[in-house]
């Protein structure tokens, strides 16, 4: 095996640097990206009981809610405004959305970036491969077949070793690409029943009739006791 990726001439040494690092990328991604750690549904009930309760969230419940999953982050911004008007919660959510949709795609550039590049290495090293062969024959002609054998491997074995590494890359980058698309949707509809629930809450709580208190009745007064009168002496 390592002989026949020296075959393959400097060129192969960049291309397995990013197939390493593509690998990490595709292990570190199946990690973050499962359901529990982007939308568990005990995060969205509790924020969901956070609002039906009429009050205030606390700050401490807040956090818990944000520190849950990248779902909690988006719906505690929702918590901390559902006092607010609904368009002032609805643009809280949106933009911690945006935050938590660009953290869902980290290292995505960089995966997609090794699964554009690596053919076109391995390209590069088809051509060098052809370069050298021609040189071999300008030089000595066509009676040194394994001077030609040494540039027509550098060409094929670079080549096949460069779409060798571009094509896990670019299956699991549209994969990846897809289930975040598919975590963003679920988001937005979670944060707008969110705000659609707390509006209903707002609602409610303002058509409740005001309790009336009792009227206070004035305390009963004693009857003076009558002076006794006196009598003409």
């Amino acid at each position: 095996m390592f002989e026949f990726l020296k075959a393959g001439g400097l060129l192969i040494i960049p291309i397995l640097l990013s197939s390493i690092i593509a690998m990490t990328i595709v292990i570190e991604r199946f990690l973050a990206l499962r359901t529990r750690n982007i939308i568990p549904d005990n995060a969205v009930t509790h924020a969901k009981k956070l609002i039906l309760r009429g009050t205030p969230p606390k700050k401490t419940e807040i956090e818990e809610v944000r520190e849950s999953s990248t779902i909690g982050k988006v719906l505690a911004a929702g918590l901390e405004n559902s006092q607010q008007p609904r368009h002032i919660m609805k643009e809280s959510l949106e933009e911690a959305g945006r935050h938590a949709a660009h953290e869902l795609e980290r290292y995505m550039t960089a995966l997609g970036t090794i699964a554009a590049i690596t053919p076109l290495l391995g390209l590069l090293g088809t051509v060098i491969g052809m370069i050298q062969v021609f040189s071999v024959i300008t030089t000595m002609g066509v009676g040194s077949p394994t001077e030609l054998a040494g540039g027509i491997s550098t060409a094929l074995i670079t080549t096949a070793t460069g779409i060798s590494v571009a094509v896990p890359a670019l299956i699991f980058h549209r994969y990846f690409k897809a289930k975040i698309n598919d975590y963003v949707v679920r988001m937005e509809q979670q944060a707008l029943k969110l705000v659609e629930l707390s509006a209903d809450v707002r609602q409610k709580m303002m058509s409740k009739p005001p309790v009336q208190a009792k009227p206070r009745q004035a305390p009963l007064r004693k009857p003076m006791p009558q002076q006794a009168r006196r009598t003409p002496q």
